[in-house]
């Protein structure tokens, strides 16, 4: 059924705490990805919706599960906590999919662990719904990221504000090991923990560090350029993880946590949607330097692994540390020059993109929908319909010359240059306000928009009018200014 190989589950039990799932009153399967169950090599082809709800419920527990609540530490918008862990997720096991890649499979919302510090290890039924379409989005978008399995109500409540219905998500990762888990072991001074733990990455993970003179810096270099390039991507298309504390930055390079993510409409570099992201930490032009924030933390913790003296290996850290911001300008510009249907490099190429998105701010210009209407210019379509995306238009015109002057050199026939830009440049995202009509529908018991979102975000560079409703922004009134965490 499900072939399970549970690595981490070998390590010493100071990693983790065996526990197994609280059994729900009432499972009812909401929905099973079984393009996903086929990939990782699942044979769940018998199983009914029923049979599926208790399975992706922990009602029945699969042959050969370990489950496990992970440890971890964390700083949380800045502040250390030294002890986190699994509070609502459960680790049932690992399986090595049909290429090869070990997976987790983990249950998100199963009830009480060693770590819910008093909370009740259950998840309501709106950040589910929201992590399942924000994530399988995520990943039509060719953005790393976990994987949503099943949803499944419990037919039981949950109380947080009110009384909501319960459900669980089975999430799929390339593991949950996160930077705060390496921070665990370092409050505590546990060389031995942080060593078998950087062996377990790095067995997993980076196998092509194992027999490098120092394996522990060119892991913090191997993390730091997955995390550069994967911040790169998320700046991209717009997105705002919301609550990027080290708890919540896997080692894998994966986007992992959709509490209260967003992505942008108009295009603002301050924008904060989390409702508990009082000073804007997270916002959306912040990602970057948090990232790097994160990631001196993560270099923290392996200073005593490595090799050298103590000054040496600080040294050496920081070299590391300030290669992130050059790779992530490197990846970011890189991204933006795709958007913007430049090849090559030029030298006014960065003043050309700031100059842009400057625009699109004073303009109040639609994240999505502008670089859209640039791809379609750029395969001769008129400048109105791309002018009608800001309010103050002045000063577009005058970009569109230097940018005309930039793409003369390029030889492509204008068909494939907006083939080329319709391609990293989406029509459809998962929008806020698509998101809140989904689960207001779910929580009265009605599915079938949180399908339709599914299907509308499945091919996101594609314009389909069956879901052109999917790629309109928001009315004055639709606007979501604020997004919740799902604890």
């Amino acid at each position: 059924m499900i072939a399970f190989d549970n690595s981490y589950a070998r390590l010493p039990e100071r990693f983790f705490r065996p526990v197994e799932p609280c059994p729900v009153a009432a499972p009812r399967l909401i929905r099973f990805n079984a393009s996903l169950a086929d990939e990782l090599g699942l044979d769940l082809g018998a199983f009914d919706d029923d049979a599926l709800a208790r399975l992706f419920s922990g009602n029945a527990l699969p042959e050969g599960a370990a489950p496990v609540a992970m440890a971890y530490a964390g700083h949380q918008f800045g502040n250390f906590v030294p002890q986190l862990g699994d509070g609502r997720a459960i680790l049932l096991g690992e399986v090595l999919d049909r290429h090869g890649i070990r997976r987790d499979i983990q249950l998100k919302g199963a009830g009480e662990t060693p770590f819910s510090r008093q909370g009740d290890g259950r998840a309501a039924l709106g950040p589910v719904l929201r992590e399942y379409i924000v994530s399988e989005a995520m990943h039509a978008l060719g953005i790393p990221t976990t994987r949503a399995l099943a949803a499944v109500l419990t037919g039981e409540p949950v109380y947080r504000e009110t009384a909501l219905p319960g459900a669980i998500l089975t999430r799929v990762a390339a593991s949950h090991v996160r930077i705060g888990t390496f921070q665990y072991f370092a409050v505590r001074g546990d060389i031995d923990g942080l060593r078998a733990l950087a062996g377990h990455v790095i067995a997993r993970h980076y196998p092509e560090l194992a027999d490098l003179q120092d394996p522990y810096l060119a892991l913090f270099r191997a993390v730091a350029a997955c995390q550069a390039a994967l911040v790169a991507r998320w700046m991209s298309i717009g997105f705002i993880h919301g609550v990027m504390n080290t708890d919540n930055m896997t080692v894998s390079g994966e986007t992992i946590d959709f509490g209260p993510c967003a992505f942008l409409d108009e295009y603002d570099p301050r924008k904060v949607f989390s409702s508990i992201d009082q000073r804007g930490r997270y916002a959306y032009a912040n990602q970057p330097g948090i990232a790097q924030w994160n990631l001196a933390r993560f270099a923290e913790t392996l200073l005593p692994l490595m090799g050298g003296r103590e000054d040496e290996n600080v040294e050496a850290a920081n070299e590391a540390l300030a290669e992130f911001g050059r790779v992530f300008q490197a990846r970011w510009l890189e991204a933006f020059r795709e958007k913007l249907g430049l090849t090559g490099e030029a030298d006014d190429d960065l003043p050309l993109v700031n100059d842009f998105l400057a625009l699109m701010h004073r303009g109040e210009a639609d994240f999505t929908l502008t670089f859209r209407a640039l791809a379609k210019l750029a395969g001769g379509a008129p400048d109105a319909p791309l002018l009608a995306h800001f309010s103050d238009a002045e000063g577009v015109t005058n970009w569109l010359s230097r940018w005309r002057a930039r793409l003369s050199a390029d030889l492509r026939p204008a068909a494939d240059r907006q083939a080329a830009m319709e391609a990293v440049n989406p029509a459809v995202i998962p929008r806020n306000h698509h998101i809140e009509a989904v689960i207001s529908a779910g929580l009265a018991g009605d599915f079938k928009p949180f399908e339709q979102m599914l299907k509308a975000t499945s091919k996101p560079y594609v314009e389909r009018p069956e879901f052109a409703a999917f790629m309109e922004p928001p009315k004055p009134e639709e606007r979501v200014a604020r997004t919740f965490c799902g604890t």
